[in-house]
């Protein structure tokens, strides 16, 4: 009885264990077709993409490198079959922008090198004899691997096939199983990816303009005569019919002109980048320029308020008044913006109004953006002078860019704010007048001898207690 207890206890035991090893291989063997379809997207060695990075293509192999495309590519190849159109490596090394290769090569740029790359990649095979002929005169568009790309396939009058604007030289240089590569003349850009560069060098392509006749010097004033800016037909006035009919110049200066365009907005970006021109243009401001543009954001802020409807006047110190800066007022952080924002005047001043300004009123407070500090403007040799002491500087190049939103006049000093001394808190003050005032009260009064002959005299008699003297 005990036996066949125990044996059956032993076939129970087996069959949970010939249970528990079923369930485990069933669980592995789900498991592996989802390993073997991994393992076939490896690519043989006869794969078109093996056959790029061998070939003579070895600027485009580097690239797809470098943009980390050769898993997605796998995937690609994996799926259907593809047709690359590869670049000569004279296109990619000297035929290209310097500038838009270094945009490409920045690490926070990989997305759109993936987008420029994935753009020579059409999904489908197609060989030169699938080439649209020249006789229809038509244009063939394909998908790219490139999200909402697309390109044009044709072939010209010329019988020269094209893809785009690039011309195929080596038509099915390469042909493989799983794909073709055509050779083309040039590098096909994307227009996404070029509008990327052109938002990114919208305020680093700043250059000066070659200048175009002779100057011409105002007699009356012994300056540089500056051209009228060209108004379009049906801009609104730079002055209200008000000022035009005013018998004298006003003190106050020229209102800035309302919207213009079709949407009602200013583009305050277009308007900087035309005011930093005009400084190149005009000679001796170019560090002022670099520090707008390059060493601060500046630039960027000024186009914000401008867009936003504000006006500002720019004191732009000289390249003379820039080089006396010394390595200190520079060295702090923040210190060229702090500098810069005190040059910064949220006005909209000339040097007409500013000039009036000073010669009714003498000395005129106009605010800056570093607050709460104010520069101080006052008439001096008949023309304009900002801030007090050795820290001063005069209008020497006035009116340099006037467009009724910004105003930019040339100073030949770099101003600082003064140092408010008369501000800061002086706790010490009222503790040392009153132990002053206790020391002094403490030291009794000097007595001659007279007075101390009078003291003793009357201190014998028992009245020296009337007199404060005695005491």
């Amino acid at each position: 009885m005990d036996f066949q207890i125990h044996g059956a206890v032993v076939s129970k035991t087996i069959f949970c264990i010939f249970t528990f090893l079923s369930i485990v291989g069933t669980i592995y063997a789900s498991a592996l077709p989802s390993n073997s379809s991994s393992s076939a997207v490896q690519i043989n060695s006869n794969s078109v993409l093996v056959a790029l990075l061998d070939s003579h293509y070895t600027e485009l192999s580097e690239l797809v490198e470098k943009a980390l495309l050769l898993q997605t590519l796998e995937e690609a190849v994996g799926k259907h079959n593809i047709t690359i159109f590869a670049p000569r490596n004279e296109a990619l090394e000297r035929d290209l922008d310097p500038e838009f290769k270094r945009f490409l090569l920045e690490p926070g740029n990989i997305k759109s090198l993936q987008k420029l790359l994935m753009f020579h990649i059409i999904p489908s095979r197609i060989g030169s004899s699938e080439w649209p002929s020249s006789a229809t005169n038509e244009s063939i568009r394909h998908r790219t691997l490139s999200t909402r790309e697309h390109l044009n396939l044709f072939t010209s009058k010329d019988s020269t096939k094209k893809v785009d604007r690039a011309v195929v030289i080596h038509p099915d240089v390469v042909i493989r199983p799983d794909g073709v590569i055509h050779g083309i003349e040039r590098l096909l850009i994307p227009r996404s990816v070029q509008e990327d560069f052109n938002r990114r060098r919208s305020l680093r392509s700043i250059s000066a303009v070659i200048p175009e006749g002779a100057p011409e010097v105002d007699p009356r004033t012994n300056r540089l005569k500056k051209k009228a800016a060209p108004v379009p037909a049906g801009s609104p006035p730079a002055l209200p019919i008000s000022d035009a009919m005013a018998p004298g110049p006003s003190i106050a200066p020229a209102p800035a002109p309302g919207p213009g365009g079709p949407h009602h907005h200013f583009d305050g970006h277009s308007q900087v980048k035309d005011f930093i021109q005009t400084l190149l243009h005009y000679g001796g401001y170019n560090e002022m320029a670099d520090i707008l543009v390059n060493l601060t954001s500046l630039a960027t802020e000024m186009g914000k308020l401008v867009s936003e409807g504000y006006v500002i006047t720019v004191l732009a110190p000289n390249d003379e008044a820039m080089s006396r800066l010394t390595t200190d007022q520079l060295s702090e952080p923040g210190a060229p913006e702090q500098i810069m924002y005190y040059h910064i005047i949220p006005e909209y001043q000339t040097e007409e109004s500013m000039y009036n300004a000073v010669r009714r009123f003498g000395k005129v407070k106009y605010d800056t953006l570093r607050l709460p500090h104010k520069v101080v403007a006052q008439e001096a040799d008949g023309s304009v002078k900002f801030g007090n002491g050795e820290e001063s500087a005069y209008l020497f190049d006035p009116d340099i860019f006037t467009d009724g939103r910004i105003s930019v006049q040339g100073i030949d000093g770099v101003l600082f704010p003064p140092d408010d001394k008369e501000n800061q808190p002086k706790p010490e003050t009222e503790k040392t007048t009153q132990s002053s005032s206790k020391k002094v009260s403490g030291v009794k009064p000097r007595r001659g001898k007279l007075m101390e002959v009078a003291c003793g005299m009357l201190s014998t008699l028992g009245q020296d207690s009337h007199f404060t003297t005695c005491q």
